[in-house]
């Protein structure tokens, strides 16, 4: 409850500060899923640093099935429609089909994680930077006629999302100062969260699949859920996809693949396969869905949520 009190003053306060700098919507999804992804990364990090590298794993991964839930279903199903540009969609989209697959390759083949790490960044870091360009600027990059054009229409139609979108108001001083204040209080929460579920897991004999890729990948992704309903309630569908999948990479990039350049990857086991393979099903599904209908509906936003607990149905029955 603490966490998420403190999650929706953080997402709350960020939104004024990106609106506030004009930057565009990909940006502000990537600010508060760095923001509201803290929970995950500190709990992956906590269970991994203690020994539990296959919780740190399943809090990771279970935590990129879950915000494709939350965050796309979930606000969907609560806005009733999510309008999104089909080539902003590809843009935020082809990142993350790649990501996943990379994380995917890395579980199942033993890939080393310097190398995966590499095969990661090679992809983001142009995404990134091509995120905080204007359209104007993009027009100027250095890529081939088609390429640029299109980079520029699908940089421009996000654009115009956001200046059709709600404007903040009330904007303060003193946003940044709560914004640090809140994201101290969901880490520490994401601590206790991440302790009491490994002790409640050994109480109960729980296996590390339900531990941290159904219990604790579903509470720490709720500041994501609450920054989501809370982007789309102001007309933001671009931004709210930009957070799940920015979200899902700066889990993977700083909770595992990071982590596991120093201690490597955990033993290879079906659980983290299983999660691993229905993060990337589920990311190409939703991303399919979103470009078929222009965005997402109550309807496939419910395809979504269902993929979901077809996941912890066989979680807790493995």
């Amino acid at each position: 409850m603490v966490s998420l009190a403190a999650s929706f003053v953080l997402a709350s306060r960020l939104e004024r500060i990106v609106t506030r700098a004009g930057l565009s919507q990909a940006i502000l999804g990537l600010v508060i899923a760095l923001g509201a992804d803290s929970p995950e990364v500190t709990s992956a990090i906590t269970a991994s640093s203690s020994g539990h590298r296959s919780i740190g794993v399943g809090v990771v991964l279970g935590s990129n099935v879950f915000n494709l839930a939350a965050l796309l279903g979930l606000a969907s199903i609560v806005a009733g429609t999510i309008r999104m540009h089909r080539r902003a969609v590809l843009l935020e989209g082809c990142p993350a089909v790649w990501i996943a697959v990379v994380t995917v390759l890395a579980l199942s083949t033993r890939l080393d994680p310097v190398v995966a790490l590499g095969l990661v960044l090679v992809v983001i870091v142009p995404y990134l930077v091509m995120s905080a360009f204007s359209a104007g600027r993009i027009g100027r990059l250095p890529f081939g006629t088609r390429a640029r054009h299109w980079l520029e229409v699908a940089v421009a139609e996000e654009q115009a999302e956001q200046a059709q979108a709600s404007r903040t108001s009330g904007a303060s001083t003193w946003d940044g100062p709560f914004a640090l204040l809140s994201l101290i209080v969901v880490v520490i929460a994401s601590v206790a969260m991440e302790r009491a579920a490994s002790q409640i897991g050994q109480d109960f004999h729980l296996t590390s699949l339900v531990v941290g890729g159904v219990i604790l990948a579903a509470v720490t992704s709720l500041p994501n859920a609450v920054g989501a309903v809370y982007l789309v309630t102001r007309g933001k569908g671009a931004a709210v996809l930009s957070e799940a999948m920015n979200s899902n990479l700066l889990n993977v990039v700083v909770g595992l693949l990071i982590p596991a350049t120093v201690v490597g990857l955990p033993a290879r086991t079906g659980s983290g396969l299983t999660t691993a393979a229905w993060y990337a099903v589920l990311t190409v599904v939703s991303l399919v869905l979103a470009v078929a209908g222009r965005g997402l509906t109550r309807r496939s936003g419910l395809v979504i949520v269902v993929g979901y607990l077809a996941f912890v149905v066989v979680a807790l029955t493995r």
